[in-house]
């Protein structure tokens, strides 16, 4: 592992719960935000090994977050991966093209989250 947390931006009490048990239960330090805005802040101060990115956030969306995280130097290739209840046609492809590196539905699948995440930590 990198030494650097991973950065999971989520409001849902439950979604967050069960994301941080899932990485800290495999090894990861994790470090969270409920809203956009602080998500963003943390992102730039921490320089994660990855962020989990909710789309539906206060203060600021998801795709606004991703959006400003490739605008640094520093989070260009930072993986982002929204975890979204979106699920209709073209919410997949709006997530990368606000800067997203990948996507999962929720509920999500424990296997295939840790599989991902692992894929683009290149564990």
């Amino acid at each position: 592992m990198s030494g650097r947390p991973i950065l999971v931006i989520e409001d849902n009490e439950q979604n967050l719960y069960l994301v941080r048990f899932l990485l800290e239960k495999n090894g990861y330090e994790v470090v969270e935000a409920r809203d956009g805005q602080t998500g963003l802040e943390l992102a730039k101060r921490l320089v994660p090994a990855a962020i989990i990115l909710d789309i539906q956030l206060p203060v600021m969306t998801g795709y606004a977050v991703a959006t400003a995280l490739r605008e640094h130097d520093a989070l260009a290739r930072v993986p982002i991966i929204a975890v979204t209840s979106f699920a209709m046609v073209g919410d997949r492809e709006r997530c990368l093209e606000a800067g997203a590196t990948d996507y999962l539905e929720k509920p999500i699948d424990p296997s295939a989250f840790l599989a991902k995440l692992r894929e683009h930590l290149g564990a």
